[in-house]
């Protein structure tokens, strides 16, 4: 019965702050819009897919170990993509227009798990440039890994391209405009209940028993305006009738 009430209660607050959640989303939604269609830079990624050879001094029987040590020499090949020893170039061939820190912040780069291929990708505000970047990248790894690692393992199985009407990774508004509103609605009904509890005073007969502890034994009944006038008319018209009695 009580969990009853409860509810009861939990569903007034939220139908007596009705419109106050509904701003509160509404507000969110709209920023949230504001910020992805018009203040932030929409960001673009190109990959381009390397492929790790393994090489075999003796053609058949692969081991385990081998398998693993070949995964092993990959996450070695991620870590040597973003060195400055191959950054530095890729940025000496785009003619120092970035840095080796903002190519850094650029690129990432994984494997997919147990294979031999390595995605470099590249997020940039340009998607040419970004295909351009990664593109680069991948032949200058290539070039250098031969002098660092003394090995000739690695080809390019996919070039990073630009493919028409490329959609931007991110801002993704619809999205963020979709988590606004979860949260503008979630504020707007943790205010409501705060401002519940905030608000001592009493303003219906259920508020009264519940401050008092008291059952009601009376209730003095609203008047409507359109009322105010007849019984002034009335009292007026009584005042009038005695002071006649009292001239006669």
């Amino acid at each position: 019965m009580e969990e009853t009430i409860s509810l009861k209660e939990l569903f007034t607050v939220l139908k007596k702050r009705f419109m106050l959640i509904v701003s509160f989303a509404v507000i969110a939604v709209l920023l949230a819009g504001l910020y992805s269609f018009l203040i932030v830079t929409p960001m673009y990624q190109s990959t381009t897919q390397l492929l790790v050879n393994q090489e075999q001094t003796e053609a058949a029987n692969v081991q385990v170990s081998d398998i693993q040590a070949n995964l092993q020499l990959i996450n070695t090949y991620s870590g040597i993509i973003k060195s400055p020893a191959i950054l530095e170039q890729v940025s000496t061939q785009l003619d120092n227009e970035l840095t080796v820190a903002q190519l850094n912040s650029k690129i990432t780069v994984a494997n997919e798990q147990n294979s031999q291929l390595v995605n470099v990708t590249i997020e940039d505000e340009d998607p040419y440039k970004a295909a351009e970047i990664a593109n680069l990248t991948a032949e200058v790894f290539q070039t250098e890994i031969v002098e660092l690692m003394n090995v000739n393992n690695v080809n390019i199985l996919s070039p990073a391209v630009v493919s028409d009407n490329q959609s931007p990774v991110s801002p993704q508004p619809f999205l963020n405009m979709a988590i606004a509103l979860v949260v503008g609605l979630m504020i707007g009904v943790g205010l409501s209940f705060l401002l519940e509890y905030l608000d001592n005073s009493v303003k219906t007969e259920e508020d009264i028993e519940k401050v008092l502890d008291l059952p009601l034994l009376g209730v003095i009944n609203t008047m409507d305006n359109k009322d105010v006038p007849n019984q002034l008319h009335l009292q007026k018209k009584s005042v009038g009738s005695r002071s006649e009695q009292y001239g006669s």
